[in-house]
């Protein structure tokens, strides 16, 4: 196993739109298994794949306190919404920013395994607010979309200086 980079905002690389995925081999589960690694790694509760460069519609999350219960989703869609609720969501590709987001309170989707088998299930509370979040990076979208215009351009700004302080103290230790 191996703990991949995750792309973060405002790369232009997380606006790819994920592919299906026809091919249930050992690529596809050494990849799942990778993004687990890397979910935990950074103490995430999802991750999809476009987030670490791979755009394919494949993602991992695990919810639970116990970080226990690994759920993996490939070439999932939602086939019903139920009400709204507003939480808030962070994520890795945009790390320490927070927003309130409006999503469905209650989801029925259909996904397959890494075997290839097919499921359906109905999520309510933080597992239905999670999927949705990372069936957004597959369709190359962030959470800081649902922003305004100007609250999306400031966190860029924040995230954008903080890469450059970051490099800067990188190419200081070189």
């Amino acid at each position: 196993m191996a703990i991949l980079e995750i792309l973060e905002f405002p790369d232009p690389r997380l606006r790819t739109v994920a592919e299906p995925v026809d091919s249930f081999d050992e690529g596809l589960r050494k990849l799942v298994e990778d993004m687990t690694e890397t979910m935990y790694a950074e103490s995430g509760i999802g991750l999809a794949a476009t987030q670490v460069d791979v755009h394919r519609r494949v993602l991992v999350l695990d919810v639970s306190d116990s970080r226990d219960d690994l759920r993996v989703y490939i070439n999932p869609e939602i086939v019903a919404e139920h009400g709204t609720e507003i939480s808030e969501e962070g994520c890795l590709s945009v790390p320490g920013i927070y927003a309130e987001v409006q999503r469905a309170e209650r989801i029925d989707i259909r996904a397959c395994r890494a075997d290839g088998s097919s499921f359906e299930e109905s999520l309510d509370g933080l597992h239905a607010v999670c999927l949705q979040h990372e069936m957004d990076h597959l369709a190359g979208k962030l959470f800081v979309d649902y922003l305004s215009p100007l609250k999306r351009q400031m966190v860029r700004k924040k995230l954008e200086k903080r890469q450059r302080q970051a490099q800067k103290k990188a190419a200081a230790v070189l």
